[in-house]
């Protein structure tokens, strides 16, 4: 199956954050604010969701990188919007652009890169 065609799909996503999302809980920092691993979490989804559909029935996609920058703390209560948008197709491996916003304010940024598998193949390859 061609992904070209794909570029320039665009998805959103939000998450109201709630204590389960905070640093404290994650253990990635002590303060009760939108943990930094919470965020790529809602990141990978919302590109994951973004093709899903769109991809072949058999078919996922799996996350292989990510290169984000989270440049602002949000509270608990805080409703956070992610925005993707595929930048680039390479046979299988797709590129994508991640933003998260709390309200009007940029608080994460970078890219994710996913890769399209056979769902069955790759849990039989990985013993489950």
């Amino acid at each position: 199956m061609e992904y070209n065609s794909l570029i320039g799909l665009c998805h959103s996503e939000t998450l109201v954050v709630e204590h389960k999302d905070t640093a404290a809980v994650y253990g990635s920092g002590s303060l009760e604010v939108f943990a930094t691993p919470a965020m790529i979490a809602l990141m990978e989804k919302t590109c994951l969701e973004s093709v899903n559909s769109k991809i072949g029935e058999s078919n996922t996609t799996v996350g292989i990188s990510v290169n984000i920058k989270h440049l602002k703390a949000s509270p608990v209560g805080a409703l956070i919007r992610c925005d993707s948008k595929l930048i680039d197709v390479d046979r299988k491996r797709l590129v994508f652009e991640v933003q998260c916003f709390d309200g009007d304010t940029l608080i994460g940024e970078g890219t994710h890169e996913r890769f399209v598998v056979d769902s069955e193949k790759f849990m039989n390859k990985n013993g489950k």
